[in-house]
């Protein structure tokens, strides 16, 4: 159990200037469950209490299982176990219930959030219904996240709801992280796309051919491409077309260098194949782009 934590339960104020931010913290609590004790153990308004087929809230909910087990089930997902390390998304209008085991008992934080931020990011799938149940390691970073909720709760200074609900944005960050990273468990074809990201960093002055970097950490082509835009979010070429659009903006906007010279260092063979390139990652002309870094 962690020392020093005791248990805690609050339910926040949210003002109009807190419900302008585009998301709220509405509960934070923090507990500890013993081997063979009733669950919840802190007592909960009427809208928050389990029954024994459930309950259905009206916001988002972050449920961190740092230590023991139990199981966890929702009408989008059957019944699964839950261990130290996992995370537990609540959805609104979501029917959901999970208890500890009694043999072990649990601990866990949980934050209470709702807000067109969060329902943006839900809309555009990342995160789902389908897929509450996060299995993510235990992090001293993400409980310090939460501890740091839970101070700034409990003081209530003025504009605290901005800066919890920015934490839980960051919180949400993290998970999203490293849900990613962990269903990457092959260390090798990790370390082989890092690679391919490094070489093409490396060469964007002197753009080498994807093939070539494929050869070179020990892919198939086809392959390559493949599993590189699973791992990053993106297509080896766009990540190497915006490595060259980083690079011509650092030499555009912190050297002396002109368009055409920037265009010849980039290894671009005309400058206006560098200017149709660079209007068409940017929506301005490399000129324009540095006239108004230059002012």
């Amino acid at each position: 159990m962690r020392k020093g934590r005791k248990d805690l339960l609050k339910y926040l104020t949210i003002n109009d200037d807190d419900e302008r931010w585009g998301i709220v913290c509405t509960t934070v609590g923090y507990q500890t469950v013993l081997p063979g004790a009733d669950y919840p153990v802190l007592r909960h308004p009427d809208k928050y209490n389990f029954k024994f087929q459930g309950r259905i809230l009206n916001e988002y909910q972050l449920v961190y299982i740092v230590e023991g087990r139990g199981y966890f089930a929702s009408e989008s997902c059957r019944k699964v176990r839950v261990t130290a390390g996992t995370m537990i998304q609540l959805f609104p209008g979501e029917w959901h219930t999970y208890k500890p085991d009694k043999d072990t008992g649990w601990v866990e934080y949980w934050v209470g959030f709702r807000g067109v931020n969060i329902d943006n990011r839900v809309k555009e799938g990342f995160f789902s219904k389908d897929c509450p149940v996060r299995r993510i390691g235990i992090s001293d970073t993400i409980m310090g996240l939460y501890d740091r909720i839970l101070r700034y709760a409990e003081e209530e200074k003025s504009g605290y709801q901005q800066l919890i609900s920015s934490i839980v944005l960051h919180l949400l960050g993290l998970v999203y992280y490293k849900d990613q990273n962990c269903s990457y468990t092959d260390g090798v074809l990790v370390d082989k796309l890092n690679k391919a990201r490094s070489i093409m960093r490396e060469t964007v002055d002197t753009p080498v051919s994807l093939e070539e970097i494929a050869r070179e950490v020990g892919m198939g082509y086809s392959w390559f491409r493949r599993v590189f835009k699973q791992y990053t979010g993106m297509s080896p070429v766009k990540y190497q077309m915006q490595q060259r659009l980083a690079r011509a903006k650092e030499l555009l906007g912190n050297t002396a260098m002109t368009v055409t010279e920037v265009a010849y260092t980039l290894g671009f063979t005309t400058v206006s194949q560098f200017s149709v390139f660079f209007k068409k990652m940017e929506g301005m002309t490399a000129s324009e782009f540095k006239e108004r870094f230059s002012r």
